[in-house]
């Protein structure tokens, strides 16, 4: 199995976003036995809480379920749970390669750095746009899905 771990700042918009965006697309193809998928904070801000209220309405909204869900941590373990260690932007690749160390900094990476336009992926707790963070989002995780089944084949 392929291990997934979607990291943002808080754990409350795009995180939980992107894992049931991502858990909701493997589910669409069949994949989902070959995946493990979470996600978790970069920081303590919002742990133990659900997720933001625009990442809930605008996943209805696309009819998308959202995964059960409360802000946790990323710890230092995950960097061996997980096959890739994905953020939203620079700042969280940061934070996530001092939580997991050197050993483990190898498997971090930005979502977008999949997709032909490299770039960081908007907070929405900030811009309040749950849409364009939902398009970069879903962009993102599309990228990341055909880049594992090409690397299978």
């Amino acid at each position: 199995m392929i291990g997934i771990l979607f990291v943002c700042h808080g754990n409350i918009c795009r995180s939980p976003m992107a894992e049931s965006i991502f858990t909701a697309l493997i589910a669409a193809r069949g994949l989902k036995e070959r995946f493990f998928v979470a996600s978790a904070a970069a920081h303590t801000d919002a742990l133990g809480e659900p997720p933001h209220r625009g990442t809930r309405e605008k996943l209805a909204r696309e009819g998308i379920p959202l995964i059960p869900h409360r802000a946790r941590l990323m710890t230092a373990s995950d960097g061996e749970k997980y096959d890739y260690l994905i953020g939203m932007d620079d700042q969280n690749v940061r934070d996530m390669r001092r939580i997991v160390g050197e050993r483990n900094a190898g498997k971090v990476s930005k979502l977008l750095d999949f997709s032909p336009r490299p770039r960081a992926i908007a907070d929405p707790w900030y811009t309040g746009n749950f849409d364009e963070t939902f398009d970069d989002i879903v962009e993102g995780c599309n990228a990341l899905l055909e880049r594992l089944a090409a690397a299978e084949e």
